[in-house]
């Protein structure tokens, strides 16, 4: 099996999970206490017609499993193909139609196209700082094992495993926007946007700023990551240390720099990959609460937000979102791996 046709496999084996996902979100949401219709009209004489009309507008009358159907676009499908019943379903989710927003009154998409960058932005940041800070002082510990430096990077590490996101983000808030005044407390500079937007006068300067902003949530945000990359990079970097061929080259007289850069160093990477690839789900979790810290216009305030309006189809199409990217993520480690190690190989030879 050579690697195009591993990834042409996992791709399908992802789309079970996928259908899962939505399987299991549509029935959460549809079981959340409250009425959506109730919450729109909430300021409104509720007449029966207005209600009505509202819950035909957006599906809400049909059936369960219909509702289900049409929003995943098997209805549509059906329709198609001239089963009775379906004709002028609407497009759905296998057409790439996420749904339309009750609470805003837009597309899904649309607000996902606005939402989606500040997120993926955070995210980056935040694993560049986690990946940065956590393999080197990984390696050093590793090389400087039951040392104080060690003992020093295992503390470290087991403060930031301990310690929730929301709460390093407030203390970082503290300290240093509020006590010392150095670095905002909130929102974020988007660099893709024109300078004159924020009222500044060049690209630089525009740079500057994302960066000042972006420091404390991804902080916050990427502490629990360094930490734990920490943590399995010095347990894989020991293991590598102690391989026989390690020693061999040692026997041989190559430098330890060498040996640590060259021998032990690569094989080692390989859980450090996976841990990275499955860590998406969690900094996708956290960056829900960091967002709703920082006051960060993303993907997870917007959940929030879908949530707490009842908002069914953004509900929806926010979690199938970041349920594809976690899919995605994954994909890519697997992918990954045999650039790392040669030693991995994605097929068997008769």
């Amino acid at each position: 099996m050579g690697l195009l046709r591993y990834t042409l496999n996992r791709v399908l084996q992802s789309i079970p999970v996928m259908l899962g996902i939505a399987v299991i979100t549509f029935l959460l949401v549809n079981a959340m206490p409250g009425d959506p219709v109730d919450l729109m009209l909430a300021e409104q004489e509720a007449s029966p017609e207005l209600i009505a009309a509202i819950e035909a507008r957006y599906g809400l009358d049909e059936p369960l499993h219909i509702q289900f159907l049409n929003y995943i676009g098997a209805s549509w499908i059906l329709g198609a193909v001239g089963i009775p019943g379906f004709a002028g379903s609407p497009p759905g989710l296998l057409q790439g139609d996420l749904g339309f927003s009750m609470y805003y009154e837009r597309p899904v998409s649309s607000l996902m196209v606005d939402r989606l960058p500040p997120t993926l932005l955070l995210m980056a940041a935040a694993f560049a700082f986690a990946i940065v800070t956590a393999v080197p002082l990984g390696v050093l510990a590793a090389k400087r094992r039951n040392k104080p430096s060690d003992h020093v990077s295992r503390v470290v590490a087991l403060i930031g495993v301990s310690t929730p996101s929301f709460w390093i983000g407030i203390m970082l808030i503290i300290l240093f926007s509020v006590q010392l005044g150095w670095l905002p407390s909130g929102r974020l500079v988007y660099p893709w946007r024109d300078p004159s937007h924020y009222g500044l006068s060049s690209q630089l300067e525009l740079y500057y700023q994302t960066i000042r902003h972006l420091i404390l949530p991804m902080i916050a945000l990427g502490t629990l990551q360094m930490a734990t990359i920490m943590r399995v990079e010095r347990s894989s970097m020991i293991e590598s240390l102690q391989k026989e061929y390690v020693k061999l080259a040692r026997a041989y007289g190559v430098s330890e720099r060498k040996i640590v850069r060259k021998h032990a160093f690569r094989p080692s990477q390989l859980p450090v990959i996976t841990l990275v690839g499955l860590n998406l789900t969690s900094a996708i979790g956290g960056a829900v609460l960091i967002e709703t810290v920082f006051s960060i216009n993303g993907m997870g305030r917007l959940l929030i937000q879908a949530i707490q309006t009842h908002d069914y189809q953004l509900t929806l199409g926010t979690t199938v979102v970041i349920g594809f990217v976690f899919v995605v993520g994954v994909i890519i480690t697997d992918i990954s791996y045999a650039y790392v190690d040669p030693r991995v190989s994605y097929g068997e030879e008769s």
